[in-house]
């Protein structure tokens, strides 16, 4: 396996006598689509939020690109390159696509936020905004309105705004939520284009689109991994069926 851009070692949370994360342990190469998945109440989100630094372990510890980042704050996280999708959680409706990412661009080059003035004009902030939203397949939809675009055309702009800060890693949570099969296929065949070129971390629920794009796949029970492998290996491995694949659960 190539070189550790994430290493999660021994991350342990609880809440109150629930144990959210039991000793923790991935190790996520650069370039690899890592997903994780998991029945209702594994941790799955508890473990986003302990990478983000929304969440502080109890335990344990979390390095990227060689750094130790356990005690750091989000945005300096954040400014190591790691981002998350939905990490801007307003959209402007009434700004097109374009404006949108924009924003994103000059909140993540440290401008000030005359964004009327500033991200809807500059050329600077512009140009890398229209390629954000290419990677994502928006590049057609720049001059709509944000109230103008369906329920996945909304979850395409937020990965492009958090890919605005040209990040290293982007952890994705639950991306295709609540989208239709249409949607969900477009969006499979956007992350795929991604596959190499960013390491990513996706927790998903649809296990046909994890199937389709993960390079390996852990699976979560109670915070702790059951197995790690390829797809074909999660799929014939008998006690993630038996704690997953065979319930069809609900991600949490």
């Amino acid at each position: 396996m190539a070189e550790a851009l994430l290493e999660i070692d021994g991350l342990t949370k609880r809440f109150g006598g629930v144990v959210a994360a039991d000793e923790f342990s991935l190790m996520l190469p650069a370039g690899e689509l890592h997903a994780i998945i998991g029945p209702n109440g594994a941790g799955k989100s508890t473990l986003i939020g302990q990478l983000t630094g929304e969440v502080a372990p109890d335990s344990g510890r979390i390095r990227f690109d060689g750094l130790e980042i356990t005690n750091l704050p989000v945005y300096r996280r954040s400014q190591l390159g790691l981002a998350r999708s939905f990490q801007v959680t307003t959209l402007f409706p009434d700004f097109t696509a374009l404006d949108n990412v924009a924003l994103s661009v000059q909140a993540h080059s440290g401008h000030s936020f005359r964004f009327w003035s500033d991200a809807r004009s500059e050329i600077a902030l512009r140009e890398p905004a229209r390629t954000a939203l290419a990677r994502v397949g928006l590049a057609e939809r720049a001059a709509t309105l944000v109230a103008d675009l369906s329920h996945g055309e909304r979850r395409q702009l937020e990965i492009a705004m958090a890919l605005a800060g040209r990040p290293r890693m982007l952890l994705l949570d639950e991306p295709m939520a609540g989208m239709g099969p249409e949607e969900s296929i477009r969006l499979v065949e956007q992350l795929r284009a991604l596959k190499g070129a960013i390491t990513v971390m996706l927790i998903e629920h649809d296990i046909d689109a994890v199937f389709a794009l993960a390079d390996r796949i852990s699976v979560l029970v109670y915070g702790r991994i059951i197995a790690t492998g390829d797809p074909a290996a999660i799929r014939s491995d008998p006690a993630v069926r038996e704690a997953y694949l065979g319930e069809g659960a609900a991600d949490g």
